[in-house]
């Protein structure tokens, strides 16, 4: 399973920025029946969990630093997960990854999730 997350850049605070997670490989059928979370971890600091969605793309989990500001979708026949960012604040500055969990709910720990992609790199800055 091979995951590719883009979308990344360098916006000013109050900016946004939409990131993807694609998949390749014999990876379409797999994705559509997991959830997925995205991830990140900045400079110095332990990766923490950001957003979740089930198979289903319902009953999404936020973290408490984002709820409110970013949206996180799915498009199962695309193979696509999204990461819609608004407000974008220099704390949200960090790598970004996308994880496909084990399962077919959303989680917020990093252990539920068993395959990861490169992440994409967002600074937030003025």
């Amino acid at each position: 399973v091979q995951l590719q997350a883009s979308g990344g850049g360098s916006v000013q605070p109050g900016g946004s920025l939409r990131l993807s997670c694609t998949t390749s490989g014999r990876t379409g059928r797999i994705i559509s029946n997991n959830g997925m979370g995205w991830f990140r971890q900045a400079p110095g600091k332990e990766r923490e969990f950001v957003a979740a969605l089930n198979w289903r793309g319902s009953d999404p989990l936020y973290a408490d630093s984002v709820k409110g500001r970013f949206t996180v979708s799915r498009d199962n026949a695309k193979n696509t997960v999204y990461l819609q960012m608004n407000s974008l604040r220099p704390e949200d500055t960090a790598v970004y990854y996308c994880a496909q969990n084990r399962w077919s709910g959303a989680g917020s720990s990093s252990h539920q999730y068993r395959y990861w992609g490169r992440g994409t790199q967002v600074t937030v800055s003025s």
